[in-house]
């Protein structure tokens, strides 16, 4: 990139909190991006979404800006001179009340290309999150988007013109609740009219506060209320009673940290933020393939290929890729996938397995490979970890196996992120779950040990199975959450019941 041919910049809109409301075109930007430069308001989740770039906190919270205004637009100009795509992430929507059209115009200015991603703006967000419908018919045929401050020396807004009906919903307005009240009261509005502060909206741990325009600021007050929350006045507030959703969920507001690798987040994060759990994924592990290759060249010489997790299948589907061959080289070869995340990998090749254990143990596994007939003189292919214990080999080659171990793929602790580190720390998990033995150990040497005793002091542990309850017992860990089958579905059904105590 150069000053006469500089990257395109994406104004993107990341939504109100939410990772799941993110725009698909979001999405597309963040994935091919270079750069992403971001505010504090922006969920740690999304920026998952862009692997490959660079990561700028540009963040600006009420009355403590990292960035000024200026710096940031002269830092948008500078990257789009060296990168050839530039995400500037804005939480809600840029252009409402983000200051999106000021970079535009800076931008235009320099003769920069961008591109503006709109995105869902916090009101709607949030508001739809709390069962609040900003328009409905009978209640309120308009909504009104305000500042909740101005540039006015003590920062109260100008409520002047401010509509007399419909829905009302105010920006940055919690620090001057009380006056935004007076002022809509004294511009004509019942004091009886139904009011409502969200906090942290769609965000799991949302927080709503009801009331009317006569006690709501007493009410926020009570609470310890604070930012980031929208101010919602109108009749449509009191059908919140009968539409509250979000905050029905059954983990809502549970903080969850799942331990992950660094390559991949998965299934179980995502159930869990359906069920309503605030999760943070916290890379505890770096998968990376073996150097040299050392899967077989024939693999259609065994009887059966093992797979105990999905980096298994994965890699074995890299060798494939790598060395020109794809399934049809494995032509007559039984497969055997351990875990729902394995088993979709072999469905996404439109390969089925021919055993499915029910749980992770080596006796498990042996007996669900008898069902399909004896093991004496079978073939077994097992790629795994190089870091695997030896008991599933053992356990297979007394029960007649001619087993080949190889180690597929390399687990290790990634570098110690102290950005990661303290996300987790300032996220204060109610629970950390553990999906396998290496992980917990690896979580132990990432946080050391004074982190870890006090993490152990607040924080409740979960675990797939008993190998991995064991690994984390013996770093001091002790396990509140177990299933007694160990797959992703089960461990979910047991943290909820755990919360239900």
């Amino acid at each position: 990139m150069s000053e006469e041919h500089p990257g395109k910049v994406y104004l993107v809109g990341a939504g109100p909190g939410d990772p799941g409301l993110l725009t698909l075109r979001g999405k597309e930007c963040l994935e091919r991006a270079d750069v992403v430069v971001y505010d504090a308001l922006v969920n740690p989740a999304v920026l998952a979404y862009a692997p490959r770039a660079e990561h700028i906190y540009a963040g600006k919270k009420s009355d403590r800006h990292s960035l000024p205004q200026d710096e940031i637009n002269r830092l948008l100009i500078a990257l789009a001179r060296k990168h050839a795509a530039v995400v500037r992430l804005k939480g809600g929507d840029p252009f409402i009340f983000g200051r999106g059209g000021e970079e535009a115009l800076a931008l235009a200015g320099a003769g920069v290309p961008f591109e503006v991603v709109p995105g869902i703006t916090a009101a709607v967000g949030a508001a739809a999150y709390a069962g609040i419908p900003l328009t409905h018919r009978g209640l309120a045929s308009s909504v009104t988007f305000l500042s909740g401050h101005s540039g006015r020396t003590d920062g109260a807004p100008d409520l002047g013109d401010v509509p007399g009906t419909g829905s009302l919903v105010f920006y940055m307005g919690v620090k001057h609740l009380p006056h935004l009240v007076a002022a809509l009261i004294n511009g004509g509005r019942p004091a009886s009219t139904p009011a409502a502060v969200i906090e942290w909206g769609t965000f799991a741990r949302q927080r709503t506060v009801t009331g009317t325009l006569n006690d709501i600021a007493a009410r926020c007050a009570a609470a310890h209320v604070g930012a980031p929350a929208v101010f919602v006045v109108g009749e449509v507030v009191a059908l919140r009673a009968r539409m509250s959703w979000f905050e029905a969920r059954p983990l809502f507001g549970v903080r969850v940290a799942v331990t992950h690798t660094a390559q991949r987040s998965g299934l179980l994060e995502s159930r869990l933020r359906e069920l309503g759990a605030d999760v943070l994924a916290f890379p505890t592990l770096e998968i990376t393939p073996a150097v040299p290759d050392v899967l077989p060249g024939d693999l259609s010489t065994f009887h059966w290929m093992v797979l105990t997790s999905v980096n298994a299948a994965n890699m074995v589907f890299e060798h494939l890729d790598r060395t020109g061959q794809d399934a049809r080289a494995l032509a007559g070869v039984k497969l055997c996938a351990v875990g729902a995340t394995t088993l979709d990998a072999l469905r996404r090749r439109f390969l089925l397995a021919d055993a499915h254990p029910e749980g992770y143990s080596p006796e498990t596994l042996l007996e669900s490979l008898r069902a399909q007939g004896p093991l004496e003189g079978q073939r077994i292919l097992l790629p795994r970890s190089d870091i695997a214990r030896s008991t599933l080999p053992q356990v297979l080659r007394a029960a007649g196996a001619d087993v080949t171990e190889v180690a597929a793929y390399e687990k290790r602790t990634p570098p110690r992120s102290e950005e990661n580190l303290q996300r987790l720390l300032s996220f204060a998990p109610h629970l950390v779950v553990f999906t396998n033995a290496e992980a917990a150990r690896s979580f132990a040497r990432l946080l050391g040990p004074t982190h870890l005793q006090k993490m152990s002091e607040t924080s409740a542990f979960a675990s797939i199975g008993p190998v991995t309850s064991q690994a984390a017992r013996e770093q001091g860990l002790t396990i509140a959450v177990e299933p007694g089958q160990h797959e992703v579905e089960q461990l979910i059904e047991e943290i909820c019941a755990w919360h239900s105590t």
